[in-house]
């Protein structure tokens, strides 16, 4: 009787339909994701000037969406190892795409915030569990490029949330755009008929007949027929599943991508909430600033395109802590010029080191991790990461109230990028999951024999 260990099937699998389907809907969904978040900082100045708030309390409703994003991505990564990571996807989805829907209808900023939050607990929830399915199902050899590019999808709703505000907002007003974010919820059922539910849970649940089909679409010229069983992964440990995250030397790498993801975190929601209005105090008007949130993604794809299959050659540690540094001194050289082109020049590099950085630490934190704690993993250091979105949106809130110029804000915030690339120096790869795999099966072949 011959085993067969699905994780080897899938890491030495060739690319095909199967993986496209994925990364279509997987990409779509980070999409609408990142549209979600960034709408919010593109209609802040209206918002303000409507309801009459301050700077203080427009912060504080974005930091309390960020708080709801972070209980959202520890709840559904600790539901998806438990549910299935499929279904917690169609469930958060669903919950980010209708509370922003919703937010349109909203008399005032209490109402307001309540569907924000809601919003706010599926746009935590999606993320970390898109990056465990698309990591689960990846060929080894374009792994951490194929999740990387998906995340590229965040960048696209952020500049299509920032052009669609500047066309829209003059004119319509600031609802239509909140509308928009409900066409998720129109495609679900095509959505839950492509993605696959994660094969580690197909095991683990005893769904072997399913599991054969999909390793069957992954590589069909492996033949699976009723005689073949699989490897099982060995039963789960009782205890907390965050406390597994710590266990065989992972505590120092774990608690240093939680600090990098804070880090992060505070540069993108920084950036997010406060860009167009960072740039209106440096002497831009609100649609060049709005423009600067479009250039902004635009370095972010470029840079997660880039240098995400440069992870792939060259490890993530030796891409991640220089793109930390160059995002540092863009940030604190913005507010020294007032030339448009070099402006532009200096957003993209702080989006390649923002939310390009953070695209590639997915890649990283998922396979730094075993299959079995994934979402749990990728979910933890998203959650502790949110910490940062919460705080950020306040603290530049005021930040603001202070009068310092637009070259000392800058500075500030660039301090986040120097303690994210020197988090990620003392992460240790030689405790990873991917230097470990070898201890789950040995050498290329696909199976082995069982007595």
């Amino acid at each position: 009787m011959k085993a067969v260990h699905p994780e080897q099937i899938i890491d030495n699998s060739r690319f095909r339909s199967f993986h496209f389907s994925i990364i279509f809907w997987c990409f779509f969904i980070i999409l609408m994701d990142g549209y979600d978040v960034v709408i919010y900082g593109s209609v802040v100045p209206s918002l303000i000037e409507e309801w009459n708030i301050s700077s203080v309390t427009a912060g504080a409703i974005g930091s309390y969406t960020a708080a709801g994003t972070a209980v959202g991505a520890v709840l559904f990564g600790l539901l998806a190892d438990k549910l299935g990571r499929k279904n917690v996807i169609l469930l958060c989805t669903v919950l980010f795409s209708l509370f922003t829907a919703l937010s349109a209808f909203a008399a005032g900023p209490t109402m307001f915030t309540v569907f924000r939050v809601i919003a706010g607990l599926g746009l935590g929830g999606v993320m970390p569990n898109v990056i465990a399915l698309s990591t689960e199902y990846a060929p080894k050899k374009i792994r951490a490029a194929m999740v990387s590019f998906i995340f590229c999808g965040y960048s696209i709703g952020a500049i299509a949330a920032a052009l669609f505000s500047k066309s829209i907002l003059p004119s319509l007003g600031w609802q239509p755009i909140f509308w928009i974010a409900g066409l998720p919820l129109l495609l679900i059922p095509f959505i839950a008929k492509s993605l696959p539910e994660s094969a580690s849970f197909l095991l683990a649940k005893g769904k072997e007949e399913k599991l054969r089909e999909l390793l069957q679409r992954i590589d069909p010229e492996t033949t699976l027929d009723e005689s073949t069983t699989f490897e099982k992964p060995e039963p789960a440990k009782k205890g907390l599943p965050l406390l597994k995250l710590f266990e065989k030397k992972r505590a120092i790498s774990t608690i240093m991508f939680w600090i990098s993801c804070f880090s992060c975190f505070v540069l993108i929601y920084a950036m997010n909430t406060w860009l167009p209005k960072l740039m209106i105090e440096a002497g831009y008007s609100l649609s060049s600033s709005l423009v600067f949130v479009a250039m902004m993604n635009v370095g972010a794809i470029v840079g997660t395109i880039i240098f995400g299959r440069l992870a792939d050659k060259w490890g993530f540690k030796k891409v991640m802590v220089p793109l930390y540094i160059i995002g540092a001194v863009a940030l604190a050289s913005i507010g020294l010029t007032q030339n448009l082109i070099l402006a532009y020049l200096l957003i993209g590099m702080i989006g390649a080191a923002s939310v390009g950085v953070q695209n590639i630490s997915n890649a990283f934190v998922s396979q730094y991790y075993p299959p079995s704690m994934r979402s749990t993993g990728v979910g933890a250091a998203m959650a502790f990461g949110r910490v940062g979105g919460i705080f950020a949106p306040t603290f530049v809130g005021i930040l603001l109230t202070m009068n310092m110029s637009s070259q000392v804000n800058f500075t500030v915030i660039a301090m986040a990028a120097v303690l994210g690339g020197v988090a990620i120096l003392f992460v240790q790869e030689k405790h990873a999951h991917y230097n470990r795999e070898g201890e789950s099966y040995h050498g290329d072949d696909k199976t082995k024999e069982v007595v």
